[in-house]
């Protein structure tokens, strides 16, 4: 191999900070400025100074109950329920089966029916649903109830 057949270096390298002055960025304070907390290392970003942290600031919540979130809720519209035939019985199966939810919805997440859209089909709904989406169930010729699986 010969200097002139070699490729080409297209980006250049990194210059590293502070690590003195063969490195090609500085080499006394190397761009930090003089003295101080932030020349001398890196600051945590939940440093405040003298002041309290924001995480302390906030009331001290006791219990099993801090550690879950609000809970999660997926939302079908009744125009969703219109690819079923009629007649079809609407559970979390046939929800999943016909690729409205995942594996996961109905059973860490809430599944319900809102009342967007509009429901054209007789359909038999065993999904909790909002009461706007339980009277268009019904206003289309179809029944709802919900059933514990």
């Amino acid at each position: 191999m010969k200097l002139h057949s070699r490729l080409k270096v297209k980006e250049a390298g990194k210059k590293r900070l502070g690590q003195g002055y063969g490195s090609g960025k500085g080499g006394h304070t190397s761009s930090r400025g003089q003295k101080g907390q932030k020349s001398r290392g890196s600051v945590r970003l939940s440093f405040t100074g003298s002041s309290w942290v924001w995480f302390k600031r906030l009331p001290f919540i006791r219990g099993k109950s801090r550690f879950g979130g609000l809970s999660k809720r997926y939302t079908i519209s009744l125009s969703d329920l219109n690819k079923f035939k009629t007649g079809t019985v609407i559970n979390l199966d046939s929800l999943r089966t016909a690729g409205l939810i995942g594996k996961s919805e109905g059973v860490k997440t809430m599944v319900r029916i809102v009342g967007s859209g509009t429901l054209s089909k007789k359909l038999t709904v065993h999904v909790p649903a909002t009461s706007t989406a339980v009277k268009a169930i019904e206003k289309a010729g179809g029944s709802y109830g919900v059933k514990t699986q």
